[in-house]
């Protein structure tokens, strides 16, 4: 792929930030285009930034009309199961209408390819495994609602204009850069490798009178150590996935809409995940059920 420009819709927040620095690695020239509300990454000397939101038409409008842009990669959605259990409008609004808007305006400013972050909760609970792209879809929850509306809108749109978009769906996003130039940095933190490594920070510092912080969700699950198996993949192999996928709309112009699955191939359960950090820090974590 040669050198493009790149509008990176969410690029201040986890898996955004990453993304910007993976094209830029390359030698793409990237915009994040955020609100900041959550997302905290402010990009690198090369980085372009817009401060806007996706529920103001205008402000996706005038991002698209600021540069050409070859490509958009859109990772703006809510994400926290939980929240969106609490605040489904929210979740519907952001994700959805906002969404909306950016179909709109890239339609507005003859802008045809975007590769869409989805997610793996769009399947629900499995009714086999591995879970396949054909895997019936039932999302138990807004979060993943919201998600496969957006992958459906992208499926209509596609079918009724010149338009191509690639979804990719994942379950645990994991790790840093490896260069440590950004990291995880969500409040609340609700990724279990950051809670262990707060747990692990609290004991070597004696923090809270050396309360125990990180919580077991159930030991009783038909797993090998009784704990849940989950599916994590690492932050930057999911970048490296965006680019390919990138790579392929870029290449295949009769590309309409299409979706794949980004895994691991190899669960790990939560004592599995502990036991790795243990081994990390040195330190014999602590947690309760």
């Amino acid at each position: 792929m040669h050198k493009k420009k790149f509008l990176v819709i969410g690029g201040a927040g986890y898996i955004g930030s990453h993304m910007v620095l993976a094209l830029e690695d390359l030698g793409h020239q990237v915009t994040i285009f955020d609100n900041f509300s959550r997302g905290h990454f402010r990009g690198t000397d090369n980085t372009n930034i817009f401060e806007g939101c996706l529920l103001n038409l205008q402000d996706i409008d005038l991002c698209l009309k600021s540069q050409s842009f070859d490509m958009v990669m859109h990772f703006a959605a809510f994400a926290y199961v939980g929240e969106s259990v609490e605040k489904p409008i929210d979740y519907f609004e952001n994700n959805i209408s906002g969404t909306i808007n950016l179909l709109k305006a890239m339609k507005h400013n003859s802008l045809n390819k975007l590769v869409f972050s989805s997610t793996c909760a769009v399947y629900g609970e499995p009714a086999y495994t591995p879970i396949d792209e054909i895997h019936p879809k039932n999302p138990v929850n807004p979060y993943g609602k919201t998600k496969l509306f957006m992958e459906e809108l992208l499926c209509d749109f596609s079918a009724s204009n010149d338009f191509q978009s690639i979804s990719l769906r994942y379950f645990n996003a994991a790790g840093c850069d490896s260069k440590n130039r950004t990291g995880e940095c969500h409040e609340p933190e609700t990724h279990l490798i950051p809670l262990i490594l707060k747990q692990a920070y609290q004991q070597i510092h004696n923090k809270n009178n050396n309360t125990v912080s990180l919580k077991i969700f159930g030991d009783n699950f038909s797993t090998p150590d009784g704990t849940c198996v989950r599916d994590y993949i690492h932050v930057e192999d999911i970048c490296k996935a965006h680019i390919l996928a990138a790579t392929r709309l870029l290449d295949n112009p009769s590309v309409k809409a299409e979706c794949y699955n980004l895994a691991n191939d190899k669960g790990f359960s939560v004592l599995d995940v502990i036991k790795a950090c243990s081994k990390v820090t040195n330190i014999d974590i602590n947690y309760f059920v």
